[in-house]
């Protein structure tokens, strides 16, 4: 690899040529791990020389940065909407599980990615925000859940922490074999999951 003295700056592409190569580097990610992937495998995946990739991007750092920065931000824009509509309990965890497996077929690497990885980017200064993310998240699960054992909505004897882990691990997992050319729509498999779980939570008339 050349020192990064010798690179050539990198220039934008166009909005649709920078979606795509991004698209790809996080397929490429996905597969085989932020260590092992190199710029020359994104490249030769994208169909380019390694150089050509410098031209757009000067490091895979920026390129993982970009993939996860764009998933969470386009998230918490969802999921803000879900808890500023202040409804119930009930109708929270249901919009937020919802607005999750919308999230994993849209981006459905960058979420494994997310899974796989945050654990030791968020060491790095870059990727500080990784920490602040789980932590929003996790209050916005926990204040939902508390606050339907307080109602009457969810049950008295809930273990809060233990649902939380729950919930966030079984909807998340969901991007090891989503597809989004699959049978089921991102809606339809969170009905599905609805269904399931929340018989065990909600308490009966």
């Amino acid at each position: 690899m050349p020192k990064a003295s010798s690179r050539k700056r990198a220039t934008p592409a166009s909005p649709p040529r920078r979606a795509e190569l991004l698209a790809t580097a996080a397929e490429v990610f996905a597969a085989h791990g932020y260590n092992a992937t190199t710029m020359r495998r994104i490249a030769d995946e994208a169909g380019m020389l390694a150089g050509s990739l410098y031209y757009h991007f000067d490091s895979k750092e920026s390129m993982v940065d970009e993939v996860l920065s764009t998933f969470l931000n386009e998230l918490w824009d969802r999921y803000d909407t879900v808890l500023d509509a202040r409804l119930g309990p009930r109708e929270t965890i249901e919009a937020l599980v919802t607005e999750s497996f919308r999230e994993i077929g849209r981006h459905r690497a960058a979420v494994a990615i997310y899974q796989q990885e945050s654990g030791h980017l968020r060491r790095l200064p870059r990727f500080a925000y990784l920490a602040g993310s789980q932590q929003k998240f996790a209050r916005a699960w926990l204040g939902t859940l508390e606050s339907g054992v307080a109602t009457g909505t969810f049950r008295a004897d809930l273990d809060i922490r233990l649902t939380y882990r729950f919930l966030r691990d079984t909807v998340w997992v969901a991007a090891s074999w989503y597809r989004p050319d699959g049978q089921h729509s991102p809606e339809e498999i969170a009905r599905q999951y609805l269904s399931m779980v929340l018989e065990g939570i909600v308490v009966g008339p």
